[in-house]
């Protein structure tokens, strides 16, 4: 049986970020539990390890219960959507780029696998972070504090060998 209370928020999550947070609150306003789907690519160079990025999600989420899932998958989303039973993606919007780029690929989706996207524009305070630019500032030094969550700033300072 397919569950529409479930959705699904892809990423590669490296690393979560604050805007990721709030997205997948958000999500759960609409939905009664979310799985955050950690994509384990082997062609994308990634600096925290699919193991890593996942703990970091499970800590940052450990109070949420059974409402949150997570879960690392290769391959089509699609795919992975098929064998959990979900038929609802979450997907943030910070940009109008993203806009195009993301309904581009939840077309695809729909197409493959007979799924939907669900979108939620990113929060005004959230809409400029992404995880490039997170790394970039955390391997550079800077403060990334107020970008991602405690769990993940702690991930960075032991990666990189330094505190704040």
């Amino acid at each position: 049986m397919t569950r529409v209370d479930l959705a699904v928020f892809p990423g590669s999550f490296d690393p979560l970020t604050n805007g990721h947070v709030d997205i997948i609150q958000r999500g759960l306003k609409i939905f009664d539990s979310v799985t955050i789907a950690v994509l384990s690519n082997l062609d994308k160079k990634t600096l925290f390890s699919v193991g890593e990025r996942e703990q970091m999600i499970k800590e940052v989420f450990a109070s949420y219960g059974n409402r949150i899932t997570v879960k690392s998958f290769s391959g089509l989303l699609v795919d992975f959507a098929r064998h959990e039973n979900i038929k609802i993606i979450v997907r943030g919007l910070r940009a109008i780029s993203d806009f195009e780029y993301e309904t581009q690929i939840a077309l695809m989706n729909r197409n493959l696998g007979d799924v939907e996207t669900c979108f939620l524009v990113a929060s005004e305070e959230n809409s400029f972070i992404s995880s490039s630019l997170v790394k970039q500032v955390a391997q550079l030094k800077g403060d990334i504090s107020r970008f991602v969550p405690k769990a993940v700033e702690e991930a960075f300072e032991r990666k990189f060998g330094f505190a704040r």
